[in-house]
């Protein structure tokens, strides 16, 4: 009677999970197995362009081709990056009983309910880091190097040609201190290195009011995609040359494509499994994924512009986990990747 006593009371201690009905909240944890989305990071870098003052006479007096002499504005890709993230897939939600005789009590969630961990520390999904920009030059007015008879100057084309000699004094400024013909050297190489690199300032600032002024900057923008069989080169974003990064409906952008292939080559699910035909609506255990892999393709127009591989949760299929690895003779430590709902980490803690 003992005997039989302490085999039933094992029997019954495995932790019991079902799959989860909207409205049917058994006493417990109910939780979900992420599906993976794809999170890119485009960066577009607009190039704001200002003309000089002087810019109709860079080719006369400076020797400088095609100054414009009107203003722009463009914008072009310049990074793409992708990583991953899981959310939660409302189509594999279970419900598991809390039960004294069983390890399985301390499950940790993530906040959309994403079984994360059970009686171990969570792996946290990563935060994308956020875009820094590079720091910027203070800007420098060139009006405030200008000689006192280029002010005086009765014309534009005048003081055009009076700043360009100026340049041109400057130049060869550089060139005596570079060979050391000057008629004041400095004493040292730090005084050298300071002197040229003021000459250098009023060079650029001179040359500004030929050349113009162009400015760059970066934005990164973030889009999200759930990938899913049949993706085949759907619009992901629109880039206009004019206009920077417009909606995918926007023709007036060019547009930049996805495509997603299946490349698994996962075997056959168990009949116990969840893509088993025999699986029973009750199964004692915890249910994680077995992701498959995708290949994710991004086209500009109809040339390939880059390609990733990464796992994928909604590719593989779900196994269940024995209920008999939380029971009280073992302490089992389970951690699921937040990404796709595989397992990273299993151990048991064997009875001493």
């Amino acid at each position: 009677m003992a005997g039989l006593l302490m085999i039933c009371s094992v029997a019954f201690a495995q932790t019991e999970t079902s799959i989860y009905r909207p409205g049917v909240t058994p006493e417990g944890a109910v939780y979900f197995l992420p599906k993976t989305v794809l999170r890119f990071v485009v960066r577009v870098e607009k190039t704001t362009y200002e003309p000089g003052d002087f810019c109709r006479y860079a080719q006369r007096y400076l020797r400088l081709a095609g100054v414009s002499d009107q203003p722009s504005v463009s914008y072009k890709l310049v990074g793409l990056d992708m990583t991953t993230f899981g959310e939660a897939d409302k189509s594999k939600g279970y419900a598991v009983k809390f039960n004294a005789k069983t390890s399985a009590c301390n499950i940790a969630l993530a906040d959309d309910g994403t079984l994360l961990a059970v009686n171990a520390a969570p792996r946290r999904p990563e935060a994308p880091k956020p875009f820094k920009p590079a720091p910027k030059p203070a800007p420098v007015n060139p009006r405030q190097f200008l000689s006192e008879e280029v002010l005086a100057a009765g014309s534009t084309a005048k003081m055009a040609e009076l700043t360009a000699q100026d340049i041109y004094d400057i130049r060869d400024s550089k060139n005596y201190l570079n060979r050391g013909e000057a008629d004041y050297m400095p004493k040292d190489g730090e005084q050298l290195r300071i002197m040229l690199a003021n000459l250098d300032r009023q060079d650029r600032a001179l040359t500004q009011l030929f050349t113009g002024t162009t400015v760059r900057d970066t934005t990164e923008y973030v889009l999200t995609v759930c990938p899913q069989p049949g993706m085949e080169r759907q619009v992901l974003f629109r880039l206009s040359q004019k206009l920077g990064l417009v909606d995918a409906d926007d023709l007036s952008g060019e547009p930049y494509y996805i495509s997603v292939a299946d490349e698994s080559s996962l075997p056959e699910p168990s009949p116990e499994s969840e893509g088993g035909k025999k699986k029973k609506d009750k199964e004692d255990g915890i249910y994680v994924n077995i992701p498959g892999k995708i290949s994710v393709t991004i086209y500009k127009g109809a040339n390939e512009l880059d390609t990733f591989s990464t796992p994928a949760a909604q590719y593989g299929y779900t196994e269940l986990l024995s209920g008999e690895l939380f029971n009280k003779r073992y302490t089992t430590h389970l951690t699921l990747n937040p990404a796709t709902g595989a397992i990273d980490k299993l151990d048991a803690e064997q009875p001493k």
